[in-house]
């Protein structure tokens, strides 16, 4: 059992702190910017809250977080009363949240400074990955770090790899990232290519999806989009969030990633037809539209 604090209580780090509990084990403190959903979870699962991410870290072996972006990350890190004030010598610290690559860098050199350890550990698999533990976890950092972390991580974890030094987790994340957002177009356009043409969705999906067209995407989502529902997974606004991030590291590094930004592009017109909160199938309502 490990002293451990979770950082960010959203659909994601609140079943992720849980697991950490409840089928880790470990002694878990948490913190959120909503003290009430912080005493929820506190209540549920039988572990404490702290007031600040300072105290939630305090003395803590490993310290979590899941929260928004670069800038809700650098606040609960380095900011007032953030976690890095409090960390002590040789603890480890697991950023859950799907960031840029800069951020990760920048705050494993403020690890190093104050002698602990930082790991870039976005995820993949969505809020039902969360809440079944299924999650799977993209790693940057060192490796001696990785194998203290990785017995923890595996609490929510189905697979958890090292990709690489600091920085290299969120690139991988980028890369799931711009690939499904590749999937999920074309399943879009097969299945509104189907309808035009009469044929029976089900049916087609039956016998395609056990061929080279076959994908996640493809099986979890497609019975949801031929129903013209799309509220079963990760929102537009927050796909849109990671592409931003994708491009932008395409921008420094000069990659090509034509599909993304039409993509990106497409998703921007999904929100404009009021589907912020739509999940990221929602691109066949775009082409459904009159």
């Amino acid at each position: 059992m490990a002293t451990v604090a979770f950082i960010g209580l959203g659909v994601m780090g609140y079943p992720m702190a849980g697991h950490l509990k409840s089928r880790g084990g470990h002694d878990v403190t948490v913190f959120n910017r909503s003290s009430e959903k912080a005493k929820k979870w506190a209540q549920q699962f039988g572990g404490a809250y702290g007031p600040t991410p300072e105290e939630a870290a305090k003395d803590k072996d490993f310290v979590f977080s899941c929260v928004g972006n670069d800038d809700d990350l650098r606040a609960v890190t380095i900011g007032e009363n953030g976690a890095f004030q409090s960390m002590k010598k040789g603890a480890i610290f697991i950023d859950n949240t799907t960031a840029s690559a800069e951020v990760a860098r920048e705050l494993d050199t403020k690890a190093r400074e104050h002698g602990f350890h930082f790991l870039d550990a976005p995820v993949s698999g969505g809020q039902a990955g969360a809440e079944n533990g299924a999650l799977t976890v993209m790693v940057g950092g060192e490796q001696d770090a990785f194998d203290k972390a990785k017995p923890v991580i595996e609490s929510f974890a189905k697979m958890v790899g090292l990709m690489g030094p600091a920085g290299a987790g969120q690139l991988t994340k980028m890369i799931n990232q711009i690939c499904i957002a590749g999937l999920v177009q074309g399943l879009a356009e097969g299945i509104h290519f189907g309808k035009q043409a009469g044929l029976d969705i089900e049916k087609v999906i039956e016998v395609i999806s056990k061929g080279a067209a076959g994908s996640w995407q493809m099986e979890n989502r497609h019975k949801t989009m031929n129903a013209g529902k799309y509220d079963f997974g990760f929102a537009v606004d927050w796909m849109r969030k990671d592409l931003g991030i994708c491009l932008a590291e395409a921008n420094r590094n000069n990659a090509k990633l034509p599909v993304t930004a039409l993509v990106d592009q497409f998703y921007k017109d999904v929100q404009v037809m009021g589907g912020k909160r739509w999940d990221t199938s929602s691109l066949l309502a775009r082409l459904e539209k009159k």
